[in-house]
């Protein structure tokens, strides 16, 4: 009874962040063709508060939903249309951020520095993937363009913004985790 009360709880938390991600995303500013979103925060979050594996988990069923449809992506969009447009591979690239994490917190713990570089590191691939993704998805519409014009369209804006995402999702993350982490694995049955 209280692996299916834990799996239970873990399902919840999931969806949480499911919902935590999609509401960040939902909170929108246009400042060229990459819209300025709260999703990295959300990422970040259901990592740092859940763990790699269900943070991880989590990232994965937000972007499968916002796959097959469900208007979880930046204004109240989904679907393959925005997966294979010019802001799919920052979508794709918050599974890495998650991995990356995932992939920290095994290597080096849980500690906030761990987690800090975690989030930085994660978030450079992502920029890396999406830029790459955009070039592509930009040209095939538009035409051909720089990777210093997609640099400066797609990251150098939002590097600052950033940054203060992982330094907010990083203190959320280390005040709440281990609240998070004993509800998840206490006996108590799920509300």
């Amino acid at each position: 009874m209280n692996e299916r009360n834990n799996k239970t709880k873990e399902l919840c938390f999931c969806g949480l962040m499911v919902a935590l991600m999609a509401i960040c995303s939902w909170i929108q500013l246009t400042i060229g063709p990459v819209p300025f979103t709260l999703q990295t925060f959300g990422v970040f979050a259901a990592v740092g508060l859940l763990g790699g594996k269900l943070g991880s988990i989590s990232v994965l069923v937000f972007v499968i939903l916002g796959a097959v449809g469900v208007p979880v992506f930046a204004g109240f969009s989904g679907g393959p249309s925005v997966i294979f447009g010019v802001t799919g591979g920052y979508i794709l690239g918050f599974i890495f951020t998650a991995l990356i994490m995932w992939l920290f917190e095994k290597l080096f713990g849980k500690g906030i520095v761990s987690l800090i570089i975690s989030m930085v590191i994660g978030l450079a691939v992502c920029y890396a993937f999406g830029t790459a993704w955009f070039m592509v998805a930009y040209t095939r519409t538009a035409g051909s363009i720089s990777l210093a014009k997609s640099l400066s369209l797609c990251v150098i804006p939002f590097i600052v913004p950033d940054l203060v995402k992982v330094a907010c999702a990083a203190v959320i993350s280390s005040s709440l985790r281990k609240p998070v982490q004993k509800m998840l694995r206490s006996n108590a049955p799920a509300a």
